[in-house]
C-alpha cells in the first residue's frame, strides 16, 4: 500500500494543481485535440518542475543567493512552448495546431532562443523582478484573479496588497525601461527613447505626431511601449505576449473567462466555494473528462517532484538577508491547504481537430477559446435549420489594439431561438482575422464569416451569442459594419 503524502506534500499537491490548471489552457491552445493537449502539458509540466528544481540546486542558491527566473507559472507556460517546438523539431508538429507551427518556424519564435539583449522586453523585464515581485505582478495582472486570492497564495496581507502591486508595476517599469536602453538599435529608435519613456509615464501626455508614425511602423518600440506604459490596461497583453509569444493574448481571454465563470457577475473578489452556483456553472460547461483525468496524474508528479519550502509561482521562504528584499515578499508562511482538488476555473478545451490524417480525437464541447483557422470554417456550411428570419441586433467592442493588430468581441441578440447560428460582416479598411475563439470563421476579401462552434450552435429566444478574434491590421481600424445573422440583417447597437 503506498504512503499517503505528507501535510506538507498536500499543500504542495495543492498548490501545484491551480500551476496545472494554467499549464492545461496554454496547452489546449497549442495543440489539436484533447488527447495532444494532455500529453503536451504532461511533458511541459514535468520539463518545468526539472527547470525548476535544477535552478534551486544551483551554483547561485549553493552560494546563498536566490537564483534568477520566471516565477512558476510563466515558467511552466515557457516549458508548453519549449515542449511544442520540441515536438516540431521530432516529428510530432501533427498534434500541434497549424498556426502555431507556422509560428515556431518564423522569425518570432527565433527571439526568445536568440541572444538576451533581443528577446521580448516583457520577457526581460519580469526576469529581472525578485520572484515574489514577479508572481504578484503576474497572477494579478495575467492570471485575474482576485486580490484575496493573490493575497492568500502569496502569503502577503490583503490589507496592503493594493499598494505592493503599484510599486511592483512601478519596479517592472524601470527594468523594462533599463532592459530598452541596453537593447541594440539605429539611430532613428535611439532618438525616441528618452521621448518615449517621459510619453508614457504620463495619463496626460499626448503622443506626439512623429512619434505616433514611428510606433506605427516600428515593432520593437510599440513593444516597448506597451511595457512602459502602466495605465490603459495594456500590461496584461504585454506580459502575455510577450512571456508566451503565440498564444498570449487568446490564453489572456481565456484566464478572463475562467475568472467570470468562478466568481460570477457581481460576486466579491474571493474564492468560490464548489457548492456554490457559480462554481456548479464551471462544472457544468467546462469538459470534465480532460481535466480530471490529467489532473490526476499531474497531482501525484508534483508531489514526488517538488523541493520542500518551495511555494507556487516561485515565491521561496528563505534566501540570504543581503539580497534586496522584494515589495512581494511573504511576511508569513504559506498556510496549509486542503485535499487537492481540481480548480474551478480549469481551462475550457474547445478546439477543433484539423481535418488531416494524422488528427487526433476532437476535444470535449466547452466554452472556452476555440483558435481554429480559416481553413476549417467553409463558406458552404449547411444552412442552419431555423425557418423564421430571427430579428437581432448586435454589439461589436474594441477589446484591445496595437500598432499591427487588434482584438475584437461580437455579440448578437437574437429575439428567436436558433438551432445553428452563423454572423457575417465587413470591414472597412482591409483588417484581417487571423484567429477566432466560440466560432469558426472564413474570411473573403473584407467579408467574414463566423459560424458556430460545436457545443454553442443552440441559442435560446431572447439570448446572445458570443465569440472574440483577434486581427491584423494596416493604419485605420473602423468597427465592422454591415452585420448579418443567418442571412439576415442585424441592427447595431455598439
Amino acid at each position: 500500500m503506498p504512503d499517503l503524502p505528507t501535510p506538507q506534500d498536500t499543500t504542495e499537491a495543492a498548490l501545484f494543481s491551480e500551476c496545472w490548471d494554467a499549464v492545461l489552457s496554454y496547452a489546449d491552445l497549442c495543440t489539436a485535440g484533447s488527447a495532444a493537449a494532455g500529453q503536451l502539458a504532461r511533458e511541459a509540466f514535468s520539463a518545468g518542475i526539472r527547470e525548476a528544481r535544477e535552478t534551486e540546486a544551483g551554483p547561485l542558491r549553493s552560494a546563498g543567493r536566490r537564483p534568477a527566473r520566471l516565477p512558476r507559472i510563466p515558467l511552466l507556460l515557457t516549458a508548453v512552448r519549449t515542449t511544442a517546438a520540441g515536438w516540431e523539431e521530432s516529428g510530432q508538429g501533427h498534434k500541434l495546431d497549424p498556426d502555431l507551427r507556422l509560428w515556431l518556424n518564423s522569425d518570432k519564435a527565433a527571439r526568445y532562443t536568440g541572444p538576451p539583449l533581443q528577446r521580448p522586453l516583457a520577457l526581460r523585464g519580469l526576469r529581472d523582478l525578485q520572484e515574489p515581485d514577479a508572481a504578484l505582478l503576474w497572477l494579478a495582472e495575467v492570471e485575474a484573479l482576485p486580490p484575496a486570492v493573490v493575497a492568500r497564495r502569496l502569503g502577503l496581507d490583503p490589507a496592503t496588497l493594493s499598494e505592493e502591486l503599484a510599486q511592483v508595476r512601478g519596479l517592472f517599469r524601470d527594468r523594462c525601461q533599463r532592459n530598452h536602453l541596453d537593447t541594440p538599435m539605429d539611430a532613428g529608435c535611439r532618438s525616441y527613447a528618452r521621448l518615449l519613456d517621459a510619453v508614457t509615464r504620463s495619463t496626460a501626455a499626448d503622443t506626439p505626431d512623429d512619434l505616433s508614425r514611428h510606433l506605427a511602423t516600428c515593432v520593437q518600440c510599440a513593444e516597448a511601449a506597451a511595457c512602459l506604459r502602466l495605465h490603459g490596461g495594456g500590461l496584461p497583453a504585454a506580459l502575455a505576449g510577450g512571456v508566451m509569444g503565440w498564444g498570449g493574448l487568446a490564453y489572456l481571454e481565456r484566464r478572463r473567462r475562467a475568472a467570470d465563470v468562478r466568481l460570477g457577475p457581481g460576486r466579491p473578489d474571493t474564492d468560490t466555494d464548489p457548492d456554490e452556483p457559480g462554481a456548479q456553472k464551471a462544472r457544468v460547461v467546462r469538459s470534465g473528462l480532460l481535466v480530471a483525468a490529467v489532473l490526476v496524474s499531474l497531482l501525484a508528479l508534483a508531489v514526488s517532484m517538488m523541493p520542500g519550502g518551495t511555494s507556487v509561482d516561485g515565491a521561496t521562504a528563505g534566501g540570504d538577508p543581503s539580497d534586496r528584499q522584494p515589495v512581494a515578499d511573504p511576511g508569513f508562511s504559506l498556510p496549509v491547504a486542503d485535499a487537492p482538488r481540481p480548480s474551478e476555473d480549469s481551462p475550457e478545451p474547445s478546439r477543433s481537430a484539423p481535418s488531416d490524417d494524422h488528427s487526433p480525437e476532437p476535444k470535449s464541447p466547452g466554452p472556452g477559446p476555440q483558435g481554429t483557422s480559416s481553413a476549417t470554417a467553409g463558406e458552404d456550411d449547411p444552412e442552419p435549420s431555423t425557418s423564421a428570419p430571427p430579428l437581432c441586433s448586435v454589439a461589436y467592442e474594441l477589446v484591445n489594439e496595437w500598432p499591427d493588430g487588434f482584438q475584437a468581441t461580437v455579440t448578437v441578440t437574437t429575439e428567436r431561438a436558433l438551432d445553428d447560428w452563423r454572423v457575417a460582416w465587413s470591414f472597412r479598411n482591409g483588417q484581417e482575422v487571423g484567429q477566432m475563439w466560440d466560432a469558426r470563421f472564413a474570411q473573403s476579401g473584407s467579408r467574414v464569416t463566423a459560424t458556430a462552434a460545436d457545443y454553442n450552435r443552440k441559442v435560446a429566444a431572447n439570448g446572445t451569442l458570443s465569440f472574440g478574434f483577434l486581427a491584423s491590421r494596416d493604419g485605420e481600424n473602423a468597427a465592422g459594419y454591415d452585420f448579418a445573422l443567418n442571412g439576415h440583417d442585424c441592427a447595431k447597437t455598439g
